[in-house]
C-alpha cells in the first residue's frame, strides 16, 4: 500500500470513528492523534534499521507537539484511531492489532526494568476507554473493549469487557454467538 493510500485510510478512519469531523481536510490537518501515528511509522521505520537516536528525537519532538507519546520500538497495525489523544503513553514493545480505537489518557506501560517483552499486546478492533491503564507483558484478544480508568494487569480472551482496578473481565454484550467464549475463560484480574 502506498504511502498516500494509508494517508488516506487513516483519514477515513477518523472520519468513520468522530462524528465531530466535518471534512477530511479538516482531520488532516489538526487531529493530533494522527499526526502522532504518521511520525510514529517515521520512527518506527528508522527503529527497525537499527537506528535509536533519530526515532527517539522524532518520538520526543511528536510527544511535545501532539502530547502523545509512541516509543519508536512499538508496533501498531492499520487505522489504528487515537481520539483526543492528550497524555497518551505507548511502550516500547507494545503490540497493537488492526482496527484499535484509544481515548485519551490511555496507558500502555510495562512494569518492572527487566528487557524483553514488557508491554501489552491488543488484538483487532479492540477499544481502549479514557484513562484506562494496560500494564505488563498482557494479551487482549480480538473485540475486547476496557472501560475508562480500568486498570488492566492480565490478559483477556477475544471479545470481554474490562472494567474496575484491578479489571474484571466479563464477556461482551454483542459478541456474535459462535464467537462468544466460554465462561471458563473468564477470570478475575
Amino acid at each position: 500500500m502506498s504511502l498516500f493510500s494509508r494517508m488516506r485510510e487513516d483519514v477515513q478512519t477518523a472520519k468513520r470513528h468522530d462524528p465531530a469531523a466535518r471534512s477530511a481536510a479538516e482531520v488532516f490537518f489538526v487531529y493530533s492523534g494522527l499526526h502522532a501515528v504518521w511520525w510514529h511509522r517515521l520512527s518506527h521505520a528508522l527503529w527497525r534499521r537499527g537506528l535509536r537516536f533519530v526515532p527517539r528525537a522524532i518520538s520526543q519532538l511528536t510527544r511535545f507537539s501532539t502530547g502523545i507519546e509512541i516509543h519508536p520500538g512499538a508496533s501498531i497495525g492499520r487505522r489504528l484511531f487515537i481520539d483526543h489523544g492528550m497524555g497518551i503513553v505507548i511502550g516500547e514493545t507494545a503490540v497493537i492489532g488492526n482496527d484499535v480505537l484509544i481515548y485519551h489518557g490511555v496507558t500502555l506501560g510495562g512494569t518492572g526494568h527487566h528487557g524483553g517483552k514488557r508491554h501489552p499486546t491488543l488484538g483487532d478492533r479492540v477499544v481502549v476507554g479514557a484513562g484506562a491503564k494496560l500494564l505488563g507483558n498482557i494479551v487482549l484478544g480480538d473485540n475486547c473493549a476496557v472501560g475508562a480508568n480500568a486498570v488492566v494487569v492480565n490478559s483477556a480472551p477475544a471479545w470481554s469487557t474490562l472494567t474496575g482496578i484491578p479489571a474484571v473481565a466479563r464477556p461482551r454484550r454483542g459478541a456474535p454467538h459462535a464467537e462468544r467464549p466460554d465462561m471458563a475463560d473468564f477470570y478475575v484480574i
